[in-house]
C-alpha cells in the first residue's frame, strides 16, 4: 500500500520594498546554534509512513504570491488520494488564498493551516507580496474534507484574534487555539497536529 503524502509549505515574510528588505538583511537576529522547530519534528516523526514533501519556496524573506504558486502548481500533479496539506504562517495563508481560488483535480483528506495570518493586521510585519484573501472562502473548505487552524494565545506575530477572523468565514473549519506555543508556534514539537493527522488517516481507512 503506497504512503499517504503530506505536503508542507513553510512560512516566509514580505517587504513593502528593497529598503526595508535590505534593512531586515542588515539587522535580523543570526545565530550559530541550530534550532530545530516542529516542521523538522513531524518529519522525522511521521517518515516512515508518510511520504513527506517539503519544497523550498521561492524567496522566502521576500515571497511573492505569485512566485509561490507558480512552484506549488509544479508539486500538484504530484499528489495522490487523499494527500494532507500543512501550511506554517506565511505558508498558511497562501494555502487559504490558493484553495479558496482554485478547484482541485483531487480534494485533499485534510489541510492544516497553523499560525496562518488571516490579514495585514499583524504589528510586527508587512502581509503584501500578493498574499491577500478575497471575501468568499468556501471552495477552501470545498478542496477537503477536513480543515484545521491554529493558532496559540501567545503568539507575537500574528494575533489570537485572527483565529476569529477566520471563524466568521468558514462554516465548517475546527480552529483551536492553544495556551502557548513560544511565541509565533516556535516550539520544536508540535505533538497535537502528529496526533490529528494519524486520526484523520485512520477514520479515513
Amino acid at each position: 500500500m503506497s504512503k499517504k503524502q503530506i505536503l508542507m509549505i513553510h512560512g516566509g515574510m514580505t517587504f513593502k520594498n528593497q529598503k526595508d528588505y535590505l534593512h531586515y538583511l542588515k539587522t535580523k537576529k543570526v545565530s550559530a546554534k541550530k534550532r530545530q522547530y516542529w516542521e523538522a519534528d513531524l518529519e522525522e516523526r511521521l517518515e516512515k509512513k508518510f511520504e513527506i514533501i517539503r519544497p523550498r519556496m521561492p524567496l522566502q524573506d521576500n515571497a511573492k504570491y505569485r512566485d509561490w504558486k507558480i512552484l506549488f502548481e509544479r508539486y500538484t500533479p504530484l499528489l495522490k488520494k487523499d494527500y494532507i496539506l500543512i501550511g506554517s504562517s506565511l505558508g498558511g495563508i497562501f494555502l487559504a488564498q490558493y484553495l479558496s481560488e482554485h478547484k482541485m483535480s483531487k480534494k485533499a483528506l485534510s489541510v492544516y493551516l497553523v499560525c496562518a495570518p488571516f490579514d495585514s493586521d499583524i504589528p510586527t510585519e508587512d502581509l503584501v507580496g500578493g498574499f491577500k484573501l478575497r471575501g468568499d472562502l468556501s471552495l477552501l473548505e470545498k478542496n477537503c474534507r477536513n480543515l484545521y487552524l491554529m493558532f496559540s494565545k501567545d503568539d507575537d506575530v500574528v494575533p489570537v484574534s485572527h483565529a476569529e477572523k477566520y471563524r466568521k468565514r468558514l462554516k465548517n473549519a475546527k480552529i483551536l487555539v492553544y495556551k502557548g506555543k513560544k511565541g509565533h508556534f516556535t516550539v520544536s514539537k508540535f505533538p497535537e497536529i502528529i496526533g490529528l493527522i494519524k486520526k484523520d488517516v485512520l477514520l479515513k481507512v
